[in-house]
């Protein structure tokens, strides 16, 4: 109870938080206090207590400070939303947001044991590769800003790729528990190499096709990074072996090389990595990285103040510049917390990983973590020009649906691991399953039956 009530207590700060940002945007940019304020608190507060309440009685043996970090980190973005604008932006990213937390508390109802995932490997294995090629078929696959990643079904649009990396992470923990010590072994010699039977490395051979196929058909070098890194991470987890990360190094270097060469989106974001000044006057150039850094420049250490700066002068400032729009308005300070508030994540997320006793649920949780992590490593690296400028979501960040309710599933599979773990470890008692508690229930009723049955001198069958 003390990690849940911790966990509360932060949620109530990080609202807290993200109430007086509310104000004080509202303040900097119309000097008025806004007049949804207290419907927007009652919302707000009313949601988060739904996740924490679903937490508190479906993970209680979760981490206590994942969810109020998450919390923040979307009560900020929302912010920085309605400061762009409250109608085209911050309308639809609120009702996201409900769904998001909908598929967080239905996850933790729906995945009460993590481990039963890898019986059904290879169903995710091929749902990830149809969702990662589903943009790629004409039709319904569309391309924003030279990259081909969105799918658009009447209405509806969204990133199948957003939902595809969940089921390839449970994938590959799945298989990995299942031969890693068959790969491990290394009796195939190539060389100076030990490597494992062919039929072993196929799927990991696999995962490499797929991100060159990513890479060539929807020209979006990010996804591609983040979906190899996914791979050949969870492999060294799972094999302990540091000569998986150089031959994984070594190939994605290989195919980014081949893919800078042929393909010319990527060689232009590349060039536009190298040197967006000469193309500062084209919009779709480096018109958008140079006012970024501006807008960074300018809010030096402490921030020109919420509702004081001009982020809206950075194009696509409410996905893949808004931590630009952050460092305008809150400084090197509010970047830094940004920063530190993903460490904070990924930190947690590798310490359910280790405390984990079962494979599968170890290998999972450092998948879903690598996820988050290297997402935000990459868009980050892109906005500061430490990497080519890519087109994913800073999570829980950005807007968009897809990411935002992906996202909230991958932070439930978390919690569950770390309920799971703590349970297993003794730190809490285990709870019987709703499936057990049935099956105890019929049992008993037959035992019942089966004695009344005895005292008439009547076999029951």
């Amino acid at each position: 109870m003390n990690r849940r009530n911790t966990e509360l207590g932060l949620i109530l700060l990080a609202v807290l938080i993200t109430g007086c940002a509310y104000v004080l945007s509202a303040l900097g940019k119309d000097s008025n206090i806004p007049a949804n304020l207290v419907p927007f608190l009652a919302a707000l507060v009313g949601l988060l207590v739904v996740a924490h309440v679903a937490t508190r009685y479906l993970a209680r043996g979760a981490d206590s400070i994942v969810l109020p970090i998450v919390v923040l980190l979307n009560g900020i973005g929302y912010v920085v939303l309605v400061r762009l604008n409250a109608h085209r932006f911050a309308g639809p990213q609120a009702t996201w947001t409900f769904i998001g937390i909908g598929a967080y508390v239905a996850t933790l109802i729906v995945v009460r044991r993590v481990n039963d995932l890898r019986l059904h490997h290879w169903r995710f294995f091929w749902l990830g590769v149809v969702l990662l090629m589903l943009p790629l078929v004409p039709g319904i696959g569309r391309e924003v800003g030279g990259a081909r990643i969105w799918v658009s079904v009447g209405p509806l649009s969204f990133q199948p790729g957003e939902i595809a990396k969940i089921c390839l992470a449970i994938f590959f923990a799945g298989y990995l528990e299942e031969r890693r010590e068959l790969i491990a072994a290394g009796t195939w010699r190539v060389g100076p190499l030990n490597l494992p039977e062919p039929r072993y490395l196929l799927p990991i051979l696999a995962a490499w096709g797929v991100s060159v196929v990513l890479m060539v058909g929807m020209k979006d070098l990010g996804t591609a990074l983040m979906f190899f890194t996914l791979f050949v991470v969870m492999l060294w987890v799972g094999t302990e072996k540091g000569s998986y990360l150089a031959i994984g190094a070594v190939l994605f270097s290989g195919a980014a090389f081949v893919a800078w060469k042929v393909i010319a989106n990527v060689q232009n974001r590349v060039n536009l990595w190298i040197d967006p000044w000469s193309r500062y006057r084209d919009v779709h150039g480096g018109y958008q990285i140079i006012q970024a850094q501006f807008g960074i420049a300018s809010g030096s250490l402490g921030g020109l103040g919420l509702g004081q700066g001009t982020p809206g002068k950075i194009p696509a400032a409410q996905n893949d510049f808004i931590f630009a729009a952050i460092a305008e308005e809150l400084g090197l300070f509010g970047a830094t917390a940004i920063l530190m508030a993903f460490v904070l994540i990924v930190g947690s997320g590798l310490r359910t990983a280790t405390k984990a006793e079962r494979p599968f649920e170890k290998l999972l949780a450092v998948g879903l973590t690598t996820v988050l992590g290297i997402q935000a490593f990459i868009i980050i690296g892109g906005v500061l020009r430490v990497l080519p400028l890519t087109g994913v979501t800073l999570p829980f960040v950005s807007y968009g649906g897809s990411s935002l309710v992906s996202n909230y599933v991958l932070l439930a599979l978390l919690m569950r691991i770390g309920d799971s773990t703590a349970r297993r470890i003794g730190e809490l008692p285990d709870d019987v399953s709703w499936a057990q508690r049935r099956a105890a229930r019929r049992w008993a009723k037959g035992v019942t039956r089966t004695n009344v049955g005895d005292a008439d001198g009547t076999a029951i069958a």
